[in-house]
């Protein structure tokens, strides 16, 4: 690793003041994915910001049937909340499914949407719950933050503060998981809300998470795991590398569909 430079961030405005002095400098949150690459040497931040003591960035609230989830909330307490599991269970499924224990009690769900990695779980739940990101700046719906492969709305600078979302009639999450790493070569997380049907893919698509109206339109008309074997899941959209090929995934992303809609009842 290279000569890094540490500062301990302890409020939003702190953070964004430090970043903003340092032009080379990163947000650290859990570290699942920038120290591991800082090791690789594939990142060298000549700063680091530390998130992980800022009180105003945990926790989660719920308020009837509306969740708010801070920035620096560890997946092992989401997984564990039976506050949200009592209105969205499949959130906190998703969140005991990521990586293995050190993962959960260090990964934070603002450094796993932040870095949307094609193959990440929250991003899913989040473009399936039709969530918002808030961020120190402004409100973004999830359907406008997730940008491609590892790429977002956020601009220089900006820090994602929490994500809130109103929990939906039903949900469910399946993965098929890399048994090495534990991330998804294919996860569909389904939503059934008021306002229509959800359905959001991530490990398997070309350009990273999405969602598949094919689906969506058909879970609409008949919200049964048969409903979603019609759907066309085009090989070419999906990702090809060393663990699975386009056709393989095609398969996994209705094969996992099915499995959510039965895991959300």
């Amino acid at each position: 690793m290279y000569a890094t430079g540490y500062h301990r961030a302890s409020s939003v405005e702190e953070a964004v003041k430090l970043k903003g002095q340092h032009d080379e400098g990163r947000y650290l949150s859990g570290g699942m994915t920038l120290i591991a690459t800082m090791k690789q040497r594939l990142a060298a931040p000549t700063d680091l910001v530390d998130l992980r003591h800022i009180a105003d960035l945990h926790g989660i609230s719920v308020d009837g049937r509306n969740v708010r989830i801070g920035a620096a909330t560890p997946h092992a307490e989401v997984a564990g909340s039976s506050a949200l599991r009592a209105i969205c269970p499949a959130i906190c499924d998703l969140a005991g499914k990521i990586g293995d224990p050190h993962v959960r009690h260090m990964g934070t769900i603002g450094g796993s949407i932040a870095n949307n990695d094609p193959a990440a779980d929250y991003p899913a739940a989040m473009l399936g719950l039709g969530a918002t990101i808030i961020t120190d700046r402004r409100w973004l719906s999830a359907d406008d933050f997730f940008a491609g492969l590892f790429e977002t709305a956020l601009e220089e600078g900006e820090m994602v503060t929490g994500v809130t979302f109103e929990a939906p009639e039903k949900a469910g999450y399946a993965k098929f998981a890399n048994p090495a790493s534990r991330y998804a070569l294919a996860g569909v997380f389904v939503a059934r809300r008021a306002d229509g049907v959800r359905v959001a893919v991530a490990g398997a698509g070309a350009d990273g998470v999405f969602r598949h109206s094919g689906m969506e339109e058909a879970l609409a008309a008949s919200w049964s795991p048969d409903a979603v074997a019609g759907a066309a899941v085009d090989a070419r959209d999906m990702l090809t590398d060393m663990h699975a090929n386009g056709e393989y995934r095609a398969n996994l992303v209705k094969v996992m569909a099915k499995r959510a809609v039965i895991a959300a009842g």
